[in-house]
């Protein structure tokens, strides 16, 4: 799978705080990787293993299919660190996993920008909870919905169909609902399969799942990309502090911040690779619909509790510094 997570300066910073340690003992990486031990980002790690013995470290990766199993693993200490989405990682810090809020980010410019102000030393005190600490965010790019029928180009014309969400997600789950839409619990395995098969009609993802789960068949003739970012995805490297160094969380996050070019660069490759023929291009007027729905949405679930508002905060901070004439930036709604 081609995906940000298995890059080599990502790796190259885990093994970083490895040899920091100054210690023998193994140090366990789990790695979420729907293509389990075939997958790049496992297989990347592996080819690590000899520099990690270089400093006279251990380096024990695991590979997880299911993510729930690997979130699991880390809160009883079986993973030292792990890799999972931005989305998963909402228990272990919401102030990070509200990058992911539904239209808080509109292109990769200003996430960008939002990574880097998170990776910076005055935002650790937001990054740290308990004994665990977020050592990293890295982009998976924008959440496009995939439809069966090119007709639902806005969230609006979604209501009435049925709506895959992933089963540990009550944010997908209450959004669908909002806008008049069915919620069809799914798993990481039957995500794709489901649009794929015709049981949802449309499905929100990442353009790295575009070709890993086949969703050009769930499209077929009729469907397409609606061309409108619902969300941007990332994915979060978290550790156990007690497994560190003092500081190397922010060694970490300053690492990865200095190095987004390559994630971002292969993000929009695989957009620049999309058949042109399969977006679906929305209309000013529609454009400005779906960002009026997607601020209502987020302002309910912050009420709700699900978002962080001082990462909302920073987000409008964002999109406003970008588009100082929008609506949103005489707004108080959040």
């Amino acid at each position: 799978m081609n995906k940000p997570v298995n890059s080599p300066w990502f790796i190259s910073c885990l093994l970083l705080a490895l040899g920091l340690t100054g210690t023998a003992h193994a140090q366990s990486l789990c790695v979420f990787d729907p293509e389990g031990d075939k997958g790049g980002a496992y297989n990347e790690a592996l080819s690590y293993q000899k520099q990690a013995s270089a400093w006279n470290v251990t380096l024990d990766v695991k590979p997880y299919t299911d993510e729930t199993t690997a979130v699991e693993d880390f809160k009883t200490g079986q993973c030292d660190m792990v890799v999972i989405t931005g989305l998963r990682a909402r228990e272990f810090n919401n102030f990070a996993s509200t990058i992911d809020a539904l239209g808080g980010v509109e292109n990769y410019a200003e996430m960008q920008d939002v990574l880097n102000l998170v990776a910076a030393p005055a935002a650790q005190k937001y990054l740290v909870h308990g004994d665990y600490e977020v050592a990293g965010i890295f982009p998976l790019g924008a959440g496009y919905a995939f439809v069966n029928d090119r007709s639902i180009n806005t969230l609006g014309k979604a209501a009435g169909k049925k709506i895959a969400v992933m089963d540990w997600d009550k944010v997908q789950a209450r959004m669908v609902e909002q806008i008049g839409a069915q919620p069809v619990l799914s798993d990481i395995t039957s995500y794709g399969p489901k649009f794929n098969n015709g049981v949802v009609d449309i499905v929100v993802a990442p353009l790295i799942l575009y070709k890993p789960f086949e969703l050009y068949k769930g499209m077929g003739s009729k469907g397409g990309v609606v061309h409108f970012p619902i969300l941007q995805l990332t994915a979060e490297v978290l550790m156990h502090r007690k497994s560190f160094p003092a500081g190397f969380g922010q060694k970490c996050r300053d690492y990865i911040a200095h190095n987004l070019t390559e994630p971002f660069q292969k993000i929009q490759g695989l957009e620049q690779g999309i058949d042109p023929k399969a977006w679906i291009e929305v209309s000013d007027a529609d454009r400005a619909e779906l960002v009026n729905t997607l601020r209502t949405a987020r302002a309910k679930l912050t009420w709700e509790g699900y978002y962080d508002k001082r990462m909302l905060d920073l987000l409008k901070h964002e999109r406003c510094k970008v588009n100082p004439t929008a609506a949103e930036c005489a707004m108080s709604s959040e």
